[in-house]
């Protein structure tokens, strides 16, 4: 089946950067939307960025103008760069793949902002 791989997290002091990976493999078909997600220790799952097939973007008000979101539409593998990050962007980061059709979830990576 579909499968979605992050990879990139990691412990970063604050004002640093990092970039998370995902990649898909499996077979995925048609147009999707990649998004990343992200959640705290007892917070619930937020949206942070989505792109679509044809580059169309959105962020999270919280991490505009420091995040990036990107994709590679021929090898199905999508991208956060994250700069200037502070402690509170730690979180479990999730990779997402949705279409009319379908949504798969990876299984997450951790992101630890901290002196």
């Amino acid at each position: 089946q579909v499968q979605l791989v992050e990879s990139g997290g990691g412990l970063v002091q604050p004002g640093g950067s990092l970039r998370l990976s995902c990649a898909v493999s499996g077979n995925i078909f048609g147009r999707y939307v990649m998004g990343w997600y992200r959640q705290a220790p007892g917070k619930q799952r937020d949206m942070v960025a989505t792109v679509t097939s044809a580059g169309g973007t959105n962020y999270a008000d919280s991490v505009k103008g420091r995040f990036t979101i990107s994709r590679d539409n021929a090898k199905n593998t999508g991208y956060l760069q994250m700069n200037s990050l502070k402690a509170e962007d730690t979180a479990v980061y999730y990779c997402n793949a949705r279409s009319f059709n379908y949504n798969y979830w990876g299984q997450g990576t951790q992101v630890t902002v901290s002196s």
